[in-house]
């Protein structure tokens, strides 16, 4: 495998300076910039997880594709939630340790390298494209990978990234392009990648998930070339306990978390008893749903005051604006001197852009509306 060098844009630190000028403002720094829950973990979770602390999964080796309830607990997210039987299509399962470790390492965990291609969205998440270097692979950015045009006939292909709703415009997806991504993947023998790790956060009234990959009317009935990854980091405040997982083709699976146990890629035992539990509390995830909808308002309101042209997101947790300037650091100096920090879109691969989180606390984005809309 090896891991190969990689270039990114996507350096936290260079917004170091503009939150030294945020934390002067009055009133000190809101911070927009990092997509990083602040609200409290579930009880049922904090509870199968103190429970579990004495579990043989926990003073011994935990197993690499999770216990036999977390296997379970999965399923039943699958076909409570996104409408999917794992088993009806010969999906399998494998928990990773947060999604971002999943998305970095997928390309070398699928022997992708020198030669092949691997297509994504031009904006979007950085890690595709660095998953992608770390395996000698090359990159191929296309403004639409719903428009299978633009890259099914290109020499090498072998994986696209699709990630509905998007990270960072909010955009998702429908069925029909869900669909003809599969198919035309399918008919050059590549493997469709669907991030879906906002697919419950959806602002459609009422709300319903994103279209899932697995899905029958997408996938025709067969996980085959087809591989899904969910975080609970978003529904269940659960960042900091490192909880994801790729389900799909069961032929891409099982050799991968193999190479996962072999580099001990695998989630604690007590903490595979709290995803479990994250998984079956639905309400929980319908709460912190409706706190990021009600953010998500009072946050899109307050841009427009301030003169960003901006609508509620179909989904995901931010807001995607054209910077006043042209240029998202020039925004970003101007933001800065009232305190309030956002993600600049030059580290989404536009620079003209900027990304606003609503996963601060409802006390920090009312303050930042206030300071907004004067």
């Amino acid at each position: 495998m090896g891991f190969h060098t990689f270039a990114s844009p996507y350096d936290w630190s260079r917004i170091a300076s503009y939150k030294r000028t945020a934390k002067a403002a009055f009133g000190g720094m809101i911070d927009l910039s990092v997509g990083s829950p602040v609200d409290p973990v579930p009880e049922s979770v904090r509870s199968a997880l103190a429970n579990a602390a004495n579990d043989p999964n926990a003073y011994g080796y935990p197993t690499t594709v999770g216990t036999a309830d977390l296997q379970a607990a999965i399923a039943e997210w699958f076909c409570d939630s996104r409408g999917v039987d794992l088993a009806a299509i010969n999906a399998a399962v494998v928990p990773t340790v947060g999604s971002k470790e999943a998305v970095a390492l997928m390309a070398s965990l699928l022997h992708f390298g020198e030669g092949d291609v691997i297509v994504q969205p031009a904006i979007s998440y950085p890690t595709y494209e660095i998953g992608t270097q770390l395996a000698g692979a090359r990159v191929l950015k296309v403004a639409d990978v719903a428009d299978v045009d633009s890259w099914r006939n290109m020499p090498g292909v072998k994986a696209v990234w699709v990630n509905s709703p998007c990270n960072p415009t909010g955009d998702m997806l429908s069925v029909e392009q869900m669909a003809g991504i599969v198919a035309a993947a399918r008919d050059i023998g590549a493997v469709v990648l669907s991030d879906e790790c906002y697919a419950l956060m959806t602002w459609n009234a009422p709300a319903t998930p994103a279209p899932c990959a697995l899905d029958a009317r997408v996938c025709g009935g067969t996980a085959d070339g087809v591989l899904v990854l969910y975080s609970l980091s978003k529904q269940s405040n659960m960042a900091g306990y490192r909880t994801a997982f790729i389900a799909g083709d069961a032929a891409l699976i099982h050799p991968m978390a193999d190479y996962r146990k072999q580099i001990g890629q695998i989630i604690p035992g007590p903490v595979q008893a709290a995803m479990a539990a994250g998984l079956r509390d639905r309400q929980a995830t319908r709460t912190q749903h409706d706190r990021y909808r009600e953010r998500l308002g009072v946050l899109v309101s307050a841009l427009r005051a301030y003169g960003y042209a901006t609508n509620m997101p179909d989904g995901a947790l931010y807001v995607w604006v054209r910077a006043k300037s042209g240029d998202c650091w020039k925004d970003m100096a101007a933001l800065a001197e009232i305190g309030i920090i956002a993600s600049p879109g030059e580290f989404y691969g536009a620079p003209e852009y900027l990304r606003f989180s609503a996963t601060a606390s409802d006390q920090a984005i009312a303050d930042a509306a206030e300071r907004l809309a004067h």
